[in-house]
C-alpha cells in the first residue's frame, strides 16, 4: 500500500517511518523462515542425492546377484569370416579346430522356357510341388486362363508357408520366359520338384536333374540342395543346415563361408569371465559412488578464520551413519566356504577414504581359479549381494526411511510457504493500519496549524495592536 503524505504539512516522512516500523516487525520472522527454508531445502536435496546413489548401488547388486551370470558360457571363433559360435550354460570348456569345406545349399530350379504369352488351360489345372522325391506334395490349383505372372502369384500365395517361392526370368533376345523356383530349405535330397497338368505340364521341372547342355531353354536345376561339410579336430562331418547344433554338445556353430587354406578357425568354449568381471567392477564403482556421495554430504569445509564453515546437507545425520555402518559391516563379514571368503581374496580392498580398489591381476586370477566359489560368494540368499541389499532396502524402498524423511521435509516446506503467506497478510494489515494512523495525525497537525494561523491573523487585526517590524 502506498502512503498519501503531506496533507497537513507536518513535514514527517510517513513512507519511511511506516517502512521502518513494518521491517522491524517482520524482519525476525522473515529471517527465521528463510533460514528454515534454506536448511530444509538443502537437506531435502541431499537426501535425494543419497537416494540416487543408493538406487545405483542396489541396481549393481541385482546385476551381480544373478546365478545365470556364473552359468553363462562363451564360445569364440578365431575366424569369424568363416564361422561363429555360441554356447549354452551346459557346454564344457574346450578348444576345437574347425574347417568349413562347403556350405549347405538350397535348391533353385528353372522351368523350361515358354512364350511370354503363355496361359494355363481353359479349365482349372494343378501344380504339384515337393522337396525331394519322398517329400510331402503340395497341390496348387491354378485358375483357368492364368498368364505366367498370375500363375507365379498363385504359387507364391500357396507356397509361402513351405519356404518355396517362384519368380519370372525373361529372355529379352527371344521374348521367352520361365519360372524359377527357390527354396529356403538346405541339405541334400531337398531339391524342388514341380509338375503340372494340362498346359502347366510345360512348366514341370526336376531340381535333381541338370539342364540339357545342348538346350539352354530346357528345365533343370540352377543350384542343387546339398549338405554342409566341415571338420572338427580333423573329423569330417556333414550337416543339412549351416547352423550346426549337435557336432559339439551344447555349442552352436554358424557356418558362414568356406575356410581359406591355412586359416582354420579355433573355437574356444569357456566360462563367461568377462561378464562376471564387468559386473564386479560395476558393483565396486557403484559402492564407491555411494561412499563419495556420503562423504560430500557430511563434509565440513573450513573457509578461513572467523568465517562459518561450508557444510554438507547431511552433516551429523544419523541416517547416513547407520546406513554406512550396516553396509561396511557386511562387506567385511567373511563367507563360510572354500575358495573365496572375502573381497580381499579377489584383490578388492578398502582405501583410506572408505572406497574400494581393485587389483585387476588378483581379480582375474581368482576368477580363473575359483570361478564357482566367486558365484556362491556373491549370489544366493546368504551371498554378499543379498545381505547388502537387505541392509539398504529399508532405506530406499517405497515408504522407507529416506522417503519418509523427504515427505516430512516436503511438509515442512509446504508449512513454510503457508507461514510466508500469513506473514505477508499480517504485514499488509499492519502497513495499512500505520498509514491510517500517521495520515490521521498528519491531517490533525495540518488542521491545528491552519487554526493557529487564523487566530494569529485575527489578533493582529484587533485595534491597539502594534505590529513589530521584523
Amino acid at each position: 500500500m502506498v502512503g498519501i503524505t503531506g496533507l497537513g504539512g507536518s513535514g514527517l516522512d510517513i513512507d519511511s517511518i511506516v517502512s521502518a516500523l513494518v521491517n522491524a516487525d517482520s524482519a525476525p520472522k522473515t529471517a527465521q523462515l528463510s533460514r528454515l527454508e534454506t536448511a530444509t531445502t538443502s537437506k531435502f536435496s541431499a537426501l535425494g542425492t543419497l537416494k540416487g546413489a543408493l538406487s545405483e548401488f542396489q541396481t549393481a547388486l541385482a546385476g551381480l546377484n544373478d546365478i545365470t551370470l556364473f552359468e553363462n558360457r562363451t564360445a569364440s571363433s578365431s575366424n569369424t569370416s568363416s564361422l561363429t559360435a555360441s554356447a549354452s550354460k551346459n557346454a564344457l570348456p574346450g578348444t576345437y579346430s574347425v574347417v568349413v569345406n562347403s556350405l549347405a545349399t538350397s535348391s533353385k530350379v528353372a522351368t523350361a522356357a515358354v512364350a511370354s504369352t503363355f496361359e494355363s488351360g481353359a479349365t482349372e489345372e494343378t501344380f504339384s510341388v515337393q522337396l525331394g522325391a519322398s517329400g510331402a506334395v503340395t497341390e496348387v490349383k491354378i485358375a483357368a486362363g492364368s498368364d505366367l505372372a498370375s500363375t507365379r502369384d498363385q504359387l507364391n500365395t500357396a507356397l509361402k508357408d513351405q519356404g518355396i517361392s517362384a519368380n519370372i526370368v525373361n529372355n529379352p533376345s527371344t521374348g521367352e520366359a520361365r519360372l524359377v523356383f527357390s527354396s529356403t530349405t538346405t541339405g541334400a535330397g531337398n531339391d524342388i520338384i514341380v509338375s503340372g497338368t494340362g498346359n502347366l505340364s510345360a512348366l514341370s521341372a526336376d531340381g535333381s536333374q541338370a539342364m540339357n547342355s545342348a538346350d539352354p531353354a530346357s528345365a533343370g536345376y540352377i543350384t542343387q540342395s546339398a549338405d554342409a561339410e566341415f571338420s572338427v579336430d580333423g573329423l569330417v562331418l556333414n550337416s543339412k543346415t549351416n547352423t550346426v547344433t549337435d557336432a559339439i554338445p551344447d555349442v552352436t556353430l554358424s557356418l558362414v563361408a568356406v575356410t581359406e587354406s591355412g586359416k582354420n578357425a579355433t573355437v574356444k568354449v569357456g566360462q563367461d569371465t568377462s561378464g562376471v568381471t564387468a559386473n564386479i567392477k560395476k558393483f565396486v564403482d557403484a559402492y564407491n559412488t555411494l561412499i563419495t556421495t556420503s562423504n560430500e554430504l557430511t563434509r565440513v569445509v573450513s573457509v578461513g578464520e572467523g568465517k562459518e564453515p561450508v557444510t554438507g546437507g547431511l552433516v551429523g545425520d544419523a541416517t547416513v551413519r547407520n546406513l554406512l555402518s550396516a553396509v561396511r559391516k557386511e562387506l567385511v563379514n567373511p563367507a563360510n566356504q572354500a575358495g573365496i571368503n572375502a573381497l580381499a581374496d579377489m584383490g578388492i580392498t578398502t582405501q583410506k577414504d572408505g572406497t574400494l580398489a581393485i587389483d585387476d591381476t588378483k581379480l582375474q586370477t581368482a576368477i580363473t581359479d575359483n570361478f564357482d566359489s566367486i558365484g556362491t560368494f556373491f549370489t544366493g540368499d546368504t551371498g554378499l549381494t543379498s545381505r547388502l541389499d537387505s541392509k539398504i532396502d529399508g532405506f530406499i524402498k517405497g515408504g522407507g526411511v529416506l522417503e519418509q524423511r523427504m515427505d516430512g521435509l516436503q511438509s515442512t516446506l509446504t508449512n513454510i510457504d503457508k507461514q510466508k503467506e500469513d506473514l505477508n497478510r499480517r504485514i499488509e494489515s499492519l502497513q495499512e493500519r500505520l498509514y491510517k494512523q500517521f495520515n490521521a495525525m498528519d491531517a490533525l497537525v495540518s488542521q491545528l496549524s491552519q487554526t493557529s494561523d487564523r487566530l494569529t491573523q485575527s489578533l493582529e487585526a484587533l485595534p491597539g495592536i502594534v505590529k513589530k517590524d521584523n
